[in-house]
């Protein structure tokens, strides 16, 4: 995969060493016109123009929505979803003592048993609309009261599911999630014993999306809504746009002391559906910051490690060269801005030989 330079000291300053040797600067800030030690092999121009600060991260392709699953069974598993499957409304999740834990679709966890004679609610209404999706009740009015109707539809459904035919409706016969789930990790063997709160299951949704962890010190580089490059597994390359942007820093790496760094959450929507279907696959990103408007670039490899610690460039002027030492900007296409006093566009200034 191809790797970008980035503006951090280290990089650039492997660049500089790469094709010249340290070189010595007054405090002045243009160096003094001297004889180079050896003939310039090779010359850039100054250009002005616009320039896209751009920095390649490492990533993964993942699924979204991941988390965790507990159900109010209990009893012995006796078949789970395998890892990988893919579970959609009305199918089951997992059995326990043959008894199905069947998905439905909802925002509202099933936190209480729905049944006649409780009060009237929003998670009433979801399984009612649920019920009606799954071909059950044609009849059946869907709204936020729990009716003699609904009991004997939910009956029904029971009936069909092998499932005590109570007209009750609990979180040990089913689970409410907002979409159909990828089961990630089952987290309940066959044979195991399971219990009410027992996570069973991991899942995610069945959409594709990139994960970066992201270095804060990068941060402005991501904004939502931002288009972005991503290098999939085996060279594939898809355009993608940022669709969230963490709020809170975690520590990444060790996690004790201050050997860790300090990283966001950044999720990328891919603009088509990638060939891979593995997950956590390794991928590069390419974040394209604001563009800085107007400004002097050199090519990255015209720039010079200074003894005194910083940049400089080899100015080019007939036969002679002299050092200018240059304050770096963004970097992006193999550029990077540089700001020093008598630099001007048009100038010439040393790059090692292609």
């Amino acid at each position: 995969m191809r790797k970008v330079l980035t503006l951090a000291g280290g990089g650039l300053l492997a660049v500089a060493v790469a094709w010249t040797a340290v070189a010595l600067v007054s405090g002045g800030g243009t160096g003094a016109a001297a004889p180079a030690t050896a003939p310039v092999p090779a010359t850039a121009t100054i250009t002005r123009q616009d320039l896209v600060d751009t920095k390649t991260v490492d990533g993964s392709l993942t699924y979204s929505g991941e988390r965790r699953l507990s159900t109010d069974a209990s009893g012995t598993v006796t078949w789970v979803a395998t890892e990988g499957a893919v579970v959609r409304r009305g199918r089951p999740l997992l059995e326990v003592d043959r008894k199905p834990v069947v998905l439905m679709y909802g925002k509202l966890p099933l936190y209480r048993e729905l049944r006649q004679g409780i009060p009237d609610g929003p998670d009433v209404e979801q399984l009612e609309r649920n019920l009606k999706a799954l071909g059950y009740g044609d009849y059946l009015t869907v709204d936020d009261h729990f009716s003699y109707s609904t009991s004997l539809v939910v009956k029904k459904w029971q009936d069909d599911q092998g499932l005590p035919e109570t007209g009750r409706v609990d979180a040990a016969q089913v689970v409410f999630l907002p979409a159909a789930a990828r089961v990630t990790e089952a987290g309940a063997q066959v044979g195991a014993k399971t219990g009410p709160g027992r996570q069973v299951l991991t899942v995610s949704g069945v959409r594709r999306l990139v994960h970066v962890d992201l270095d804060t010190d990068d941060q402005a580089l991501a904004r939502k809504g931002a288009k972005v490059s991503v290098e999939l597994p085996g060279g594939e390359r898809s355009a993608g746009r940022i669709t969230s942007v963490g709020t809170v820093a975690k520590r990444s790496g060790s996690g004790q002391g201050q050997d860790g760094s300090t990283t966001i959450d950044v999720d990328i929507t891919l603009n088509r559906a990638p060939k891979s279907r593995l997950d956590q696959a390794p991928v590069e990103v390419e974040l394209d910051g604001e563009p800085r408007r107007d400004v002097l670039a050199v090519p990255v490899e015209a720039l010079l490690a200074l003894r005194e610690g910083g940049f400089g460039v080899e100015v080019v002027e007939g036969n002679a060269t002299r050092i200018v030492v240059v304050e770096t900007g963004a970097f992006g296409s193999g550029l990077v801005e540089v700001k020093g006093d008598g630099l001007s566009e048009g100038m010439k200034v040393g790059v090692p030989a292609s």
